[in-house]
């Protein structure tokens, strides 16, 4: 069992940054994939990034590539989203997730993840 806390949100103008981070409870941290999604309203969820297990390998969403950067620190058990270049379009609740310990697969797919946070809202005014 791991339970996620999502901290960093807030009310920012296009162009700036922000840096959200996501802090895991919880015995087994550094064996999980994390992630980060986002909603914004009337919209479905949709991905944002993941990070492996050891950090190395990463994936990002077209609409973030070159902006965003997902990291991690194991042994801090934290998730980190810095965001740079903010759109009015990031707008959204941003949510960290975490897979069960090892489990693989689509890295893009909201299933693969069993473990969410409460989601921190993050909004870009133009």
């Amino acid at each position: 069992q791991v339970q996620l806390v999502e901290s960093g949100g807030g009310l920012v103008q296009a162009g700036d940054s922000l840096r959200l981070s996501c802090a895991a409870s919880g015995r087994t941290f550094s064996n999980r994939a994390m992630c980060w999604f986002r909603q914004a309203p009337g919209k479905e969820r949709e991905f944002v990034a993941a990070i492996l297990w050891s950090g190395g390998t990463t994936y990002y969403a077209d609409s973030v590539k070159g902006r965003f950067t997902i990291s991690r620190d194991n042994a801090k058990k934290t998730v980190y989203l810095q965001m740079n270049s903010l759109k009015p379009e990031d707008t959204a609740v941003y949510y960290c997730a975490a897979t069960p310990p090892s489990r693989g697969g689509s890295y893009y797919y909201a299933g693969l993840y069993d473990y969410w946070g409460q989601g921190t809202q993050v909004t870009v005014s133009s």
